[in-house]
């Protein structure tokens, strides 16, 4: 019994016990008329099939298991793959009659493949199902997926993600028109050669129930299974890096020696897209990427819920695999598989080339450039927090980054002339500084730049600038901007940094005070939720200025 208390969520279900039929049908009626339909036996019999197999001419494949896994399996029927899937309710497996229905309302002369993943469960309901369909005359073959290599020395391997590998082969020979035999028989050397595991930073959250929450804070669960299983060990997370590594490493030590290899880069469920493309190269720019020649994904295909994890799935390469994995398929979800390549890259334009500025020194505002961008990479963390009250949360990293990119250009930049060095550092922003933030700041010292080599000296450049910011960007003191504390700062500069730093804290205290912003993207968030919160841009401003006093 597990120690760990159930957290309860708000989900978009009517309730638990028709969400399975409901889902079902929402696949049916978004489906454009894909050659779909369903057994009318719901709620026990749920069965998705197409209506286009001839029977006597092609093999039916069946796949199938527990409801909780989309678009596994029912997202998948379709020409060159599945024939039928049969769901059972939410990580349960389907009844025996939903099984028995399926293979006999889609099995002719050229007989049926059943392929399902190694549980318990669909072991005795699929097996149960398919010797009552021998027992009426059909010729029925079974292979069950057994790609889990978490616990290496158990007995029973679970069947996981690499499903997908072994329906597609057999879904191919099916289509091509081969007999029972060597459907089955691809299909087995298929589930033969597989490994697979995943890694999660969470459980998932079972409709009407709840979400477990057993994954510590910077730690990561290895080898979990589908159902949200313990997996076989908790790892500390480093980095997307070292997760996709650890996963990777483990699965090519078990794998079959191959000249080469399909992967599947699988989403367990609420992964962003953005975090799959990145485990993807992580895995592919490795020292295992050079082995892989077909690449599935990165796709959400055997999802657990809302899981916030992946798994990655190896099938050592032969000849007649490759054929058959990049042969069309037609179902509603099933992405093309794809070779493996390496980025292309195109030239820049050349209007986008560096100025050249000729590289020279001045030791003083080298110091106070590199104490202010330290300042402004050690505040990324609490811009970050503010921001995210009023804004998406990531005034700190953007600010951080640009500061990070000016100290390592530093070296190379016209630190001897002022103007000079202000247009370098409005180029270094408009490279790596995003958002309204980073074009803002670029046309402050470009301007200032202009003003510096009119004879303006640095402070009245600096005013210049601001000038200009504000004629572009179209805020002013009030606001609810970084101009609330900047004004003040570059007004009282001529007196000191110190009384800088004092003008500017006083000008971001009082944003905090507006009931309403008229500028920047703040002016997207209700007057109740700015109440109270510091402008984050004014709080960079400030804690700049006070860093430097």
């Amino acid at each position: 019994m597990s120690t760990h208390a159930l957290k309860s969520a708000v989900q978009f279900i009517n309730k638990k016990e028709s969400l399975v039929v409901d889902a079902l049908d929402g696949l049916l009626r978004a489906s454009g008329g894909a050659n779909l339909a369903r057994l009318d036996g719901y709620p026990g019999v749920k069965v998705i099939l197409r209506t286009d197999h001839k029977p006597n001419k092609n093999v039916a494949i069946i796949a199938g298991g527990g409801s909780g896994h989309e678009p596994a399996h029912a997202g998948f029927v379709g020409k060159g793959m599945l024939t039928a899937a049969v769901c059972g309710d939410v990580f349960a497996s389907p009844a025996i009659d939903a099984v028995f229905a399926a293979i006999m309302a889609v099995t002719g002369k050229a007989g049926c493949l059943v392929i399902f993943k190694n549980y318990t469960g669909d072991r005795l309901n699929f097996g149960l199902a398919v010797e009552r369909a021998r027992a009426l005359g059909k010729k029925v073959e079974v292979v069950i997926v057994r790609d889990d290599i978490a616990l290496p020395d158990i007995p029973q391997p679970r069947g996981i993600a690499g499903v997908m590998f072994v329906e597609k082969v057999a879904g191919h020979y099916a289509e091509k028109g081969a007999n029972l035999k060597t459907v089955a028989a691809m299909a087995q050397k298929a589930s033969d050669g597989l490994v697979s595991l995943g890694i999660s930073l969470s459980s998932c959250t079972l409709p009407g129930i709840g979400r477990e929450d057993r994954v510590p804070h910077g730690k990561a669960e290895l080898g979990l299974g589908l159902h949200g299983e313990p997996g076989v060990d908790l790892v500390n997370l480093e980095s997307a890096r070292q997760a996709a590594l650890m996963v990777a490493d483990r699965l090519f030590a078990a794998a079959k020696p191959a000249k080469s290899y399909a992967l599947l880069v699988n989403n367990l469920g609420s992964t962003t897209a953005l975090e799959m493309s990145l485990l993807t190269n992580e895995v592919l720019a490795s020292k295992h990427g050079a082995k892989i020649k077909l690449v599935l994904g990165p796709a959400m295909l055997v999802s657990s819920l809302d899981m916030h994890g992946f798994s990655l799935s190896l099938l050592p390469l032969t000849p007649d695999f490759e054929k058959a994995l990049l042969s069309p398929a037609s179902p509603l979800v099933w992405p093309p598989i794809r070779g493996h390549v390496k980025p292309k890259l195109v030239k820049l334009p050349k209007e986008m080339k560096s100025k050249g500025y000729k590289p020279s020194k001045n030791a003083a505002l080298a110091a106070l450039v590199t104490k202010a961008c330290d300042i402004l990479v050690k505040s990324e963390a609490t811009l970050n927090a503010l921001d995210a009250k009023v804004g998406d949360g990531d005034t700190g990293s953007t600010i951080a980054t640009a500061a990070r990119h000016v100290q390592t250009a530093l070296p190379l930049m016209p630190q001897a002339k002022l103007d000079q060095f202000f247009a370098a550092t409005s180029d270094a922003l408009t490279r790596t500084m995003g958002g309204s933030s980073g074009v803002l700041l670029a046309i402050f010292f470009s301007a200032a730049s202009q003003a510096a080599a009119g004879g303006a000296n640095w402070q009245k450049s600096l005013v210049a600038g601001l000038d200009k910011m504000m004629a572009y960007g179209g805020a002013k003191p009030g606001d609810r901007t970084m101009i609330d504390a900047l004004m003040p700062a570059l007004a009282a500069l001529p007196k000191g940094v110190a009384a800088a730093a004092k003008a500017a804290r006083e000008g971001a205290d009082a944003t905090a005070k507006m009931k309403s912003a008229r500028a920047g993207r703040s002016t997207y968030v209700s007057a109740s939720n700015l109440s109270g919160v510091t402008d984050p841009g004014a709080e960079a401003i400030a804690l700049l200025l006070e860093g430097l006093a």
